[in-house]
């Protein structure tokens, strides 16, 4: 589905947290980590970075942040407007222009210290921007930026925590019209075009995904919605999100049932819901990730559904939908104030349905703060 945008909302602005702030910490954490300069191309860490959603085009546009040394954007002369118009215009950042019979990877490189062995590079570099400066740099070691930005970018400053919170509300209130839309009748692709369209008349700048997935669809937890016709006695999954003006996303999913529910299917929502509650109360500074999502499945294994739990429990969430820190087992990293992820265990019967609850939620100080407050209970649409 194309993504539904609201032209009448500005363009997505920083949330209030100082971006000076974030280059310097962003050039420390590179020194701790050993690497001489980031190097950061279209994607959400320069919009994290500078506040500038650059579009990603052939040409090169490529924030430079020394470990030592002050950061410089290099960006096509005809980008130059653009970028001076974001909010890079008001941090006095230096911005390098070239022209079309300009060597770019060359002139990244010319700004560089000469004893450079090691750049990061952002992780969803283009391929060709990374061979490209691979032969700029010979010799010059490349690492993947993510390892020190995340230290920035999972650990969400009080302005960033109020950004996810509006856009949780703003999803909530979808959810809360799901009655409009979801109906026996209706195809699963024309009611999740009528909720693309009201994820931005609730107050996002743009809708980025709308999940409908009605009886057995529901068991494919990345269902992309399809001429199927809704019957009543469908459960129906809804999982949703957008980003907000101020550049960050929601995402939530609830469960539907139309006019009934199947038997078999109630036999096991409770236990799902039993689940998600058990690893939201789970959350707290220092219990690692992992141990949150043994809190969701070992409800769901102790009632017999294990296997039928077939994705990790969670996701961070922020200037992206996916991102650093997963709740997933294996990943021991001990939670933080300041941490958002989704909490969103599922279950999945191949050919018959399925369901998932979903939640962000935030780590605090002495335990956590669930952004989307919609009732997580079986809502049964329809029923006479």
């Amino acid at each position: 589905m194309s993504a539904v945008t609201n032209p009448h909302l500005d363009s997505p602005t920083l949330d209030g947290t100082g971006v000076a702030d974030r280059l310097a910490a962003a050039a420390r954490f590179a020194h701790e980590a050993g690497v001489d300069a980031l190097l950061v191309t279209p994607s959400a860490d320069l919009a994290y970075l500078t506040g500038y959603e650059a579009t990603p085009l052939e040409r090169l546009t490529c924030l430079v942040v020394p470990a030592h040394g002050d950061p410089v954007l290099v960006v096509p002369e005809l980008e130059r407007p653009a970028a001076l118009a974001s909010p890079v215009g008001d941090l006095g950042l230096a911005v390098h222009t070239w022209v079309e019979t300009d060597d770019p990877y060359a002139a990244v490189a010319g700004l560089l210290a000469r004893d450079t062995a090691r750049v990061a590079l952002d992780n969803h570099m283009w391929a060709e921007k990374v061979l490209a400066l691979r032969a700029a740099l010979p010799g010059v070691e490349q690492v993947l930026a993510g390892a020190v930005l995340r230290e920035l970018r999972m650990r969400k400053s009080p302005a960033e925590i109020d950004a996810l919170r509006a856009a949780g509300q703003a999803i909530d209130r979808v959810h809360a019209r799901m009655g409009e839309w979801l109906r026996a009748g209706r195809t699963e692709r024309e009611v999740a075009a009528d909720i693309a369209v009201a994820i931005v008349a609730e107050g996002h700048a743009r809708s980025d995904f709308a999940i409908v997935a009605a009886g057995p669809n529901g068991a494919s937890p990345h269902h992309e919605p399809t001429e199927r016709t809704i019957a009543a006695g469908d459960a129906v999954v809804v999982d949703i999100g957008g980003t907000t003006p101020a550049g960050y996303c929601s995402d939530s999913t609830r469960t539907y049932a139309v006019e009934s529910a199947p038997d078999d299917f109630l036999a096991y929502y409770d236990v799902l819901l039993s689940a998600q509650v058990a690893a939201c109360e789970a959350i707290r500074p220092g219990v690692t990730c992992e141990q949150v999502d043994a809190a969701a499945r070992d409800v769901i294994e102790d009632a017999g559904y294990g296997p039928l739990f077939v994705h990790r429990t969670g996701h961070g969430i922020g200037r992206e939908t996916h991102e650093e820190p997963y709740i997933v087992a294996g990943n021991d990293l001990p939670l933080e104030p300041g941490m958002a992820f989704s909490v969103e265990p599922g279950i999945y019967l191949e050919g018959r349905h399925g369901a998932r609850i979903e939640d962000i939620v935030v780590c605090t100080a002495d335990g956590s703060d669930r952004l989307n407050r919609q009732p997580r209970e079986l809502v049964v649409l329809g029923r006479s």
